[in-house]
């Protein structure tokens, strides 16, 4: 009987290497995607509104905002052309920052979060402390479609006495055309540079007035921070349900037309403008609450801001 042979030894196969450059590249992407979304919902666009913008196939745009796609340089380009961002807003690695920035946000990131809240205060108020006087008399309202602000505003401006004026009127005024229509036909990027230019007119010409504004007004920065300085601003909000019913009742739907998803849609939109609108000096919350009651709110936190009294 023959003696079994013996089985060659194998050498240990080597461990895998950890795709560690895989997986970066996959959380840049995964990031890439993040910021469109989040840019995109700040502005109230549907994925096809982006789409078409950007001549991006909606199917491609939905694989990268999802972080499977992987843009060329010329459709990053083209999807920020799109939202009126410099290409490199779009990079989590650069974004558009100084290097001052980014070592006061590494500053920041050592910072407990419990402290983050008091110190946006105290550099807000550094920033707009040279307008104080500038703003002392003009209140800006801000805040999603349906919360109010048109409304309340209007009676502000009756009891002030003062100017009451919708920004977005003054666009369409200058424009020849309304904001659907402009922004079909031009964009939504020259919508946005019509409405700069619409408020830097109005702080010109008005020392004293009641403003509103587009919800999306907070998504370029350099408008809302030329709002902030020259206007006491004030978010009137409202629960997302609450939105959605007075814009229905309203009959106005343009953001969410035609989109199953309108719901998702609103509180994404909230979501991603929220820290933003909490930039504001004050905010009032119209939910569940009767016009007169809002506007007793509204009142009672302008008149500190204005320095006068209540009658």
């Amino acid at each position: 009987m023959a003696e079994p042979t013996a089985k060659t030894k194998q050498p240990p196969k080597p461990e895998a290497a950890a795709p560690s450059g895989l997986a970066h590249a996959a959380a840049f992407l995964a990031a890439i995607g993040r910021e469109v979304r989040r840019n995109r919902a700040k502005r109230g666009m549907t994925r096809r509104q982006l789409a078409q913008a950007s001549e991006t196939s909606e199917r491609y745009l939905a694989q990268i905002e999802s972080g499977t796609g992987n843009p060329s340089v010329s459709v990053l380009r083209a999807i920020a052309h799109a939202l009126d961002l410099p290409a490199s807003a779009l990079l989590p690695e650069t974004g558009a920052r100084t290097a001052e920035l980014g070592a006061i946000l590494d500053l920041l990131a050592q910072l407990p979060a419990g402290e983050l809240p008091a110190l946006t205060r105290d550099i807000a108020a550094r920033v707009t402390a040279r307008a104080g006087a500038d703003r002392a008399r003009r209140i800006a309202l801000v805040g999603l479609r349906g919360a109010g602000k048109s409304t309340l505003g209007r009676m502000l401006a009756q009891h002030l006495g003062w100017p009451f004026i919708e920004l977005d009127r003054r666009v369409e005024e200058d424009y020849g055309a309304s904001v659907p229509d402009l922004i079909e036909m031009a964009g939504t990027a020259t919508f946005r540079r019509h409405e700069r230019s619409a408020l830097e007119r109005l702080i010109a010409e008005h020392e004293a007035a009641v403003i509103t504004t587009a919800g999306g007004i907070v998504s370029n920065p350099e408008t809302y921070a030329l709002l902030l300085r020259h206007a006491h601003t004030i978010w009137i909000k409202a629960r997302p349900e609450e939105h959605m019913s007075r814009v229905m009742a309203q009959g106005d739907f343009r953001p969410m037309a035609q989109n199953r998803a309108a719901m998702a849609d609103l509180v994404a939109i909230l979501e991603a403008r929220r820290a933003d609108y909490a930039r504001a000096e004050a905010e009032v919350d119209t939910s569940g609450d009767s016009v007169e009651q809002s506007f007793a709110e509204l009142l009672a936190v302008v008149t500190p801001l204005i320095g006068e009294r209540q009658p």
